[in-house]
C-alpha cells in the first residue's frame, strides 16, 4: 500500500490521501482548504492527480474541509462511488450544494471588478449544479457493516465522535497473502460531548493515519464550569442591554450551542430570551440532525425520549433563512442571542451581525470552536482591536469570549487516550490535519510517551506501508501473568501516560515494582 498526503500535512484543513493498491486508486477525503489567502489558493490549481484515474472515495465526514472539492474531482472527470454513513450523505446533500453556490457568488462578486478594470474573468472551483450531480455517486454504509470497495479491499467505518455520522475507517488490505489494517481517524471527537457519542475503540492497527488540530493543547472547561462561564457571560450582557452574538458552523457546533442554551434556560441560569438562528444551512442541518436520533449518546437519548423532539429545537427558537429576515435580526439592540455561520467568521451572514455589535461595548461574541490562522475570528480571539469587514473598519469593542468546552475536536490528551484504546497498537502513526507546530509536537509526544513510531509528514510526501515482524493479532494470548488482558494491559498504559505527563516519580516507581513482581 502506497499512501501520498495531498492534503491537510502539516495544516488544519484540505484533508485529501491518495491511496494506491494492486491497481486500485482511491481516496480518503478530498477537501476545502480554508484559512489565509495562501491556502485557498491551492483550492484554485489543478490536482496533483489525474481526477478519472480514482476508483472511489472514502469520506470521513461533512465537513467542508474534508468534502468540499469533491464536486471539483467530480467536474474534473471523477465517475467512482463515494462511500460514507448515511448521516454524512445527508449533510453533503445540503452542504456541498451550500459551498458550490458560494464559489459562483465570490466568483461573481469578484469578476465585477475585474471587468471594470479590463481583468480576466474567473471561473467558479465549481458550481451547486457539480454539487447536485455528484451527490448520485454517494454510496452509504452504517457503522461497523464491512464493505468491499475494491477486490483485496475491506472497510469499516466506526463512530469517531465529532459530529452526527462522522467516522473512522478501518481498511483492511491483502499484502502478499497477510491482512494489514490502515486506520484512519478522520476527526476525532471529544469524550463526554453533547449529541455525539464517544469515539469508538479498535482492536488493531497497523498503521495509524490521525489528527492533530489540538495535538499540542488542552482544552478549556474540563472542570465542568464552561455553562456557569457562559451564563455569566450573557446575564452580564443582557444586564447592560446588548446583544450575544456567536459564530458557529452550521454542522454540530450550531446544535451544540443549542443543547447548552436549552440547559441554561432549564435551570433557570439566564433569563428568558429570543434565539436566532439565522443560517439557511443551519437550518437544514438541524433537521437532518432530528432524523437521526439513533446516533445519539445516552444523555440526549434520555431528554429526546423526555421531551418527545430533539433537545436542541427550542421554545423560543427562530430560524432565519432569507435575506430580509437576517437583516431585521440587524434591528434589534438588545437581549437576542444570535448564531449565525461560519464559525470561523470567514464568510457568511456572521458577517453582517458581527459588523453590528461588534463596535458596541455593551455587546458579548463568543466563539465555540477553533478558528484557522488568517479567519476574522482568529483575528478576534488574537485580540485585534480593529477588524475590516466588507471593506469597512470596524472597531473591537464588545466583549470576546472562547469557549474551548465547545470544540468538537479531541485535545492532546483525549488524542492519547484513543491512540491508547487501541488494543494492538501500530507500528507508524502519521500526524496530520494540525497546524506545523501541532503535528510536529504531537508526533513527538506520540514517540515519547508511547514509544511508537510517528512523523508528521510534508505536503506530497508518499510512503510505502510495510509491517515489520509479520502480522499481529487483536486476541488476547495464554499466560502465566495475572496481566492476561489486553483490556488490563490497555488500562496500565493509559495509567502509565498520566503518570509520565504528571511527572509522578513516586507513583512511577510503585507501578514499575508491581510489574516486575507479576512476572
Amino acid at each position: 500500500m502506497k499512501i501520498t498526503f495531498y492534503g491537510a500535512a502539516r495544516t488544519v484543513t484540505g484533508s485529501c490521501y491518495l491511496l494506491e493498491h494492486n491497481g486500485a486508486r482511491f481516496l480518503v477525503d478530498c477537501g476545502l482548504f480554508q484559512g489565509n489567502k495562501a491556502l485557498k489558493e491551492r483550492n484554485y490549481g489543478e490536482f496533483p492527480f489525474t481526477a478519472s484515474s480514482i476508483d472511489f472515495v472514502l469520506l470521513t465526514h461533512a465537513h467542508i474541509d474534508h468534502s468540499g472539492l469533491i464536486p471539483k474531482l467530480y467536474n474534473k472527470g471523477f465517475k467512482g462511488k463515494i462511500y460514507t454513513t448515511p448521516a454524512t450523505q445527508d449533510l453533503c446533500s445540503i452542504m456541498l450544494p451550500d459551498s458550490g453556490h458560494i464559489q459562483e457568488s465570490e466568483c461573481e462578486r469578484k469578476n465585477r471588478k475585474l471587468a471594470r478594470a479590463g481583468g480576466k474573468l474567473l471561473t467558479p472551483i465549481y458550481t451547486a449544479d457539480d454539487a447536485n450531480q455528484v451527490m448520485r455517486q454517494f454510496e452509504a454504509h452504517d457503522y461497523g457493516k464491512t464493505f468491499s470497495p475494491a477486490p483485496g479491499i475491506r472497510v469499516t467505518m466506526r463512530d469517531a465522535g465529532h459530529i452526527l455520522g462522522s467516522a473512522i475507517l478501518e481498511i483492511v488490505y491483502d499484502d502478499n497473502g497477510a491482512e494489514r489494517t490502515l486506520v484512519f481517524s478522520g476527526d476525532l471527537g471529544r469524550y463526554d460531548a453533547a449529541i455525539v457519542n464517544d469515539p469508538s475503540a479498535l482492536a488493531c492497527a497497523d498503521f495509524l493515519v490521525m489528527e492533530s488540530t489540538y495535538g499540542n493543547r488542552l482544552h478549556g472547561g474540563a472542570d465542568g464550569g464552561e455553562p456557569e462561564r457562559l451564563a455569566a457571560a450573557i446575564r452580564d450582557t443582557f444586564a447592560k442591554g446588548g446583544n450575544v452574538v456567536i459564530p458557529a458552523f452550521a454542522v454540530d457546533r450550531t446544535q451544540d450551542i443549542l443543547m447548552m442554551l436549552s440547559y441554561l434556560f432549564d435551570n433557570k441560569m439566564i433569563p428568558d430570551a429570543e434565539v436566532y438562528v439565522d443560517s439557511p444551512l443551519a437550518v437544514k442541518a438541524t433537521q437532518i440532525f432530528g432524523d437521526y436520533p439513533e446516533y445519539y449518546d445516552e444523555i440526549t437519548s434520555a431528554l429526546y425520549n423526555e421531551k418527545g423532539h430533539p433537545p436542541f429545537l427550542l421554545p423560543n427558537l427562530h430560524f432565519s433563512t432569507t435575506a430580509e429576515e437576517s437583516m431585521r435580526i440587524n434591528a434589534i439592540k438588545s437581549g437576542a442571542i444570535i448564531i449565525s455561520a461560519s464559525g470561523m467568521a470567514d464568510a457568511g451572514r456572521i458577517k453582517h451581525h458581527l459588523k453590528h455589535n461588534l463596535w458596541r461595548p455593551e455587546c458579548l461574541v463568543v466563539f465555540i470552536g477553533y478558528q484557522s490562522e488568517g479567519t476574522l475570528g482568529r483575528m478576534l480571539i488574537d485580540g485585534a482591536d480593529k477588524v475590516t469587514i466588507h471593506g469597512e473598519k470596524i472597531n473591537v469593542s464588545a466583549t470576546v469570549i472562547t469557549m474551548e468546552g465547545f470544540s468538537a475536536h479531541a485535545d492532546r490528551d483525549e488524542l492519547l487516550r484513543w491512540l491508547n484504546s487501541i488494543e494492538v497498537k501500530p507500528q507508524k502513526v502519521f500526524v496530520t490535519h494540525g497546524e506545523e507546530a501541532s503535528t510536529i509536537d504531537f508526533a513527538n509526544t506520540v514517540t515519547q510517551q508511547l514509544g511508537i513510531a510517528a512523523e508528521a509528514p510534508q505536503a506530497a510526501e508518499s510512503f510505502e506501508l510495510h509491517l515489520e515482524g509479520g502480522r499481529r493479532v487483536a486476541q488476547p494470548q495464554a499466560s502465566d501473568s495475572p496481566i492476561d488482558s489486553l483490556e488490563v494491559l490497555a488500562e496500565i498504559n493509559a495509567a502509565l501516560s498520566e503518570l509520565i505527563m504528571k511527572k509522578n516519580m513516586d507513583q512511577l516507581l510503585r507501578l514499575r515494582d508491581y510489574l516486575r513482581g507479576t512476572r
